[in-house]
């Protein structure tokens, strides 16, 4: 490049050199900087770039020097980081900014590509030919009677999907750091190297409509051509993406429809539930998630002291945990942190600030009166629309194997049902002590700590998640598939584990496609899948046995029945799933609005029910101001209720 190696003394000297064409945009040169940049106490020449130079022009002035590649996670970290020091006002000079920037250079750069910038990785026709040698030993082996139908079509699927990824990242080396493929990708514009590989190295395995996999792969890439047939195999996969894409928008508007009923009449509607349980969160658990631990505890209060390795003090019980905080928590490494939690959160109605923590739009505590229900249906429900509808078939031949996954399987969680493919759970604390095959079952036997042996058969095809000698507890999963919720909250009777069930689940698949969402969301909803309850001995009450109503219903009942010397109702905890918690509120106007309208009013009529329009949808309906926000505080200033 052109000046390469060039010392400047200012930045400002450097962009002249630019300017007048002595040196170019991307040239590595050395420049006394006018700041310091960030993470290094260098106070000589720094070796940049001009466009380095240009782009933290439009950083704060006191903000250091940004002095590194970034993509678009980088950016979007810089940007929070600028909005959590500076404020917004700032935040969005720095965008604009960043945004004419964007504009101008892209336009100037010229970064075109044709189809010679495709490469194909010279390995490609070997690769092949070794996975076809294979596959025709197996086949050989099939005919001799040595492997099933299922074990030949498995290893053949396995064999295609093995190549296409070791072709992907011999790909991925064939680019330098100038090439426009390159810069797309890395820069996390457009595409991953999955595309490019269909595009420079080979399509891979297709899918039928029904969801099963092709076994012949498309071996050709879009660069090559495709033959006959393999351009008929692929527009099978391609004509089912388009279906399901257009089937899911529905499935998704639905599922953030039920949410928002359900969650809708949450409002932060006090300052602190003095809640002193909280909840769990195992420093392990992030492993799985993919999740780092200062990015679960950021925003959150904590419920006791957290030392560092030496027993110093790092973050003190009841702080709220900002991003230094949550780094030195991260350093720190406890096994375990408590925390407060929207699961756990006293209060009566709606929820309170400590346990919800930061409002995350503006990175501070949330302030009392916000609709969190309503951000939290959206926050769910949004990215639902990226999730997949597939639920694959590895061979089209087993049902255990089609394991629900991506959209559907968020459903089943949030609806409670019970999974197509039950996993078994152990009812005792014990250890495993023998597992034994039984065809396509195992038999897995537990021995318990007070000495009673326990025996449980696992469906066909299943695989034990255990082995033998493993201590399990009460609740844990013993084979492959996915947990009965309503089974898990009956076996275990703890609320907190089923919370870190759904929460671990959801996540998982929401990781999957890329961003995950904020845990509190997830909170929130399984407190509202919590919030029923089955009366048993209605007392001195009005409530009716075997009556499902609100939890906080009940509670203020039994509070004015106690305070006149009466005889309180007891009640069962259910755990309902989210449709049913949304027709079974007290609001007659907010259940009828959302289904089954004609059974819900005339229950309604019949019973003489009263609303007492507590949640936003109900004064919606009539016309008033919502009890959240501004119409929060007005009550709150009037001291009238909304009744």
């Amino acid at each position: 490049a052109k000046g390469e190696g060039k010392v400047f003394s200012s930045e400002s000297e450097a962009i002249i050199a630019y300017e007048h064409d002595l040196v170019d945009l991307r040239a590595k040169i050395k420049v006394k900087l006018s700041k310091k940049v960030e993470g290094s106490d260098n106070d000589g020449p720094t070796e940049c770039t001009i466009g380095r130079i240009i782009f933290n022009r439009a950083l704060p002035e006191d903000y250091p020097f940004v002095n590194r590649t970034l993509n678009q996670t980088d950016l979007r970290n810089l940007e929070a980081d600028i909005l959590h020091l500076y404020g917004e006002d700032r935040t969005v000079k720095f965008l604009d900014d960043i945004k004419e920037y964007g504009f101008h250079y892209a336009t100037v750069s010229g970064v075109s590509w044709g189809m010679d910038d495709l490469k194909t990785p010279p390995e490609k026709e070997e690769l092949i030919k070794q996975a076809e040698e294979i596959i025709d030993k197996n086949k050989a082996l099939y005919e001799q009677g040595l492997l099933t139908e299922y074990e030949r079509r498995s290893k053949a699927i396995e064999i295609w999907t093995v190549t296409k990824s070791k072709l992907e990242k011999l790909l991925s080396k064939q680019y330098t750091e100038n090439d426009p493929v390159f810069l797309m990708v890395e820069s996390k514009a457009r595409g991953n190297w999955g595309t490019v590989n269909q595009l420079a190295g080979m399509r891979g395995l297709m899918v039928k409509p029904d969801g099963t996999l092709i076994e012949m792969p498309v071996k050709s890439s879009l660069k090559v051509g495709l033959s006959v047939l393999e351009y008929f195999i692929s527009t099978h996969g391609g004509r089912k993406g388009l279906v399901d894409t257009a089937l899911k928008t529905a499935s998704a508007g639905y599922l953030t429809r039920r949410l928002v009923d359900v969650a809708q009449d949450v409002v932060v509607k006090e300052e602190d539930c003095k809640d002193k349980t909280g909840y769990l969160i195992y420093t392990a658990d992030c492993k799985i998630s993919g999740e780092s631990i200062s990015k679960r505890v950021r925003g959150r209060v904590l419920l006791e002291d957290i030392k560092d390795k030496d027993g110093n003090i790092i973050a003190r019980k009841n702080q709220l945990v900002d991003k230094e905080t949550s780094l030195k928590i991260e350093q720190a490494n406890p096994e375990t942190i408590r925390i407060r939690s929207l699961v756990t959160c006293k209060a009566k109605d709606g929820v309170c600030r400590l346990c919800y923590g930061y409002d995350l739009s503006k990175n501070k505590l949330i302030e009392i009166g916000e609709a969190v229900g309503i951000v939290t249906a959206q926050a769910i429900g949004e990215p639902g629309t990226q999730l997949t509808l597939r639920t694959f078939h590895t061979g089209g031949v087993a049902s255990a194997s089609d394991i629900t996954m991506g959209l559907p399987r968020v459903q089943e969680i949030f609806e409670a049902r019970p999974p197509s493919v039950k996993a078994i759970i152990s009812e005792v604390d014990g250890q495993v002590i023998s597992i034994e095959e039984k065809g396509r079952q195992s038999l897995i036997k537990i021995k318990s700590e007070t000495g009673e042996e326990r025996s449980y058969l696992t469906l066909p095809g299943t695989v034990p998640q255990v082995s033998v000698g493993d201590l399990v507890t009460v609740g844990q999963q013993l084979s492959d598939g996915h947990v009965d919720l309503k089974e898990l909250f009956q076996t275990t009777g703890s609320i907190e584990t089923v919370a870190r069930y759904i929460i671990r689940e959801v996540q998982s698949i929401y990781y999957a496609t890329g961003e995950g969402i904020n845990e509190k969301h997830i909170e929130l909803i399984v407190r509202q899948m919590f919030s029923r309850v089955r009366i048993n001995d209605p007392g001195d009450t009005d409530l009716l046995p075997g009556d499902i109503v609100e939890k906080r219903t009940v509670l203020e009942t039994n509070e004015e029945i106690k305070a006149k010397g009466g005889r309180p109702a007891t009640f069962d905890q259910l755990l309902l799933g989210i449709t049913k918690v949304a027709l079974s509120t007290e609001s007659f106007l907010s259940a009828a609005s959302f289904q089954e309208t004609a059974r819900v009013l005339i229950e309604a009529a019949i019973s003489g029910k009263e609303d007492k329009l507590r949640g936003l949808k109900e004064n919606v309906i009539i016309g008033r101001l919502i009890p959240a926000g501004t119409g929060y505080r007005a009550i709150a200033k009037t001291g009238t209720s909304t009744e």
